[in-house]
């Protein structure tokens, strides 16, 4: 269950490291201000349900409605859509990473700077892969199209899509939602297809995005703490390089000078 533990880490790195104190009441108030509990607030929400999310199709490779419900959603699938193939989503599970540096060569202003955004990419993807291939193993759920293959969950192309669409959206989509709307469009959209292809099962494609999502969020909310234990100069000695991997992967890593 190592897996599900790096999960509760994530939880517990991105909740707040306190309950605020409730304001003092002004002496004219005529009630006291109401505080919401720590277990509403958006940032503990959009942690819980991502690994709520992941904890669910984990439990789905057994006998289950969840198991149930995938195995529905697939025969629906693919009796709408029966001779769908296509190999897009080897391309689209990178589409926001490209569209945020061809922002960057455009000269949008974001959030950070590109050796900080490339910072978090490189440390959010390695978090992303350790998480994404120790479930595979551990779970060890076939695939839709190949029960010898027990690779299925959670599905790695939609972690990438979902981990660069969320890094994209942080970025550039605050003030530009158009932007977050259609990283996020494409990343959904990569998580469709791995499924029209009959390569992953519903729960893989859900479990896969929170994971994703997950992770971006991780490093980039912890980025600005580890920026500033680095030597002032450090940015200046970065270099930056494209990377590209077989099935259409495009990346980027920085070379020590």
């Amino acid at each position: 269950m190592r897996s599900l533990g790096l999960c509760t880490i994530l939880l517990l790195l991105l909740l707040p490291r306190s309950v605020d104190a409730q304001p003092t009441a002004r002496p004219d108030s005529v009630s006291p201000p109401v505080t919401r509990s720590w277990l509403v607030r958006p940032a503990t929400v959009r942690v819980a349900v991502p690994v709520v999310l992941v904890a669910m199709g984990y439990a789905s490779r057994n006998e289950n409605f969840l198991d149930e419900l995938k195995e529905y959603v697939r025969h629906e699938t693919h009796e709408k859509f029966p001779r769908f193939h296509t190999s897009l989503d080897d391309y689209s599970r990178s589409a926001p990473l490209v569209a945020s540096y061809s922002l960057f060569a455009l000269g949008m202003k974001g959030e950070r700077g590109i050796v900080p955004f490339t910072a978090c990419f490189g440390l959010a993807h390695a978090l992303n892969t350790g998480l994404v291939s120790n479930l595979k193993r551990l779970s060890a759920t076939r695939r839709p199209d190949s029960p010898t293959d027990l690779s299925s969950f959670p599905s790695a192309h939609t972690a990438d899509a979902f981990l660069t669409a969320t890094l994209l959206h942080e970025q550039f989509g605050r003030g530009r939602p158009w932007l977050s709307v259609a990283g996020y469009g494409v990343a959904t959209a990569t998580g469709a297809m791995r499924m029209l292809n009959d390569r992953h099962w519903l729960t893989d494609v859900v479990a896969g995005a929170s994971v994703g999502f997950l992770s971006a969020e991780t490093v980039w909310r912890l980025y600005p703490v580890l920026a500033r234990h680095l030597p002032g100069h450090l940015g200046q000695k970065l270099l930056l390089m494209p990377t590209y991997a077989p099935g259409g992967t495009v990346g980027a890593v920085l070379v020590l000078r």
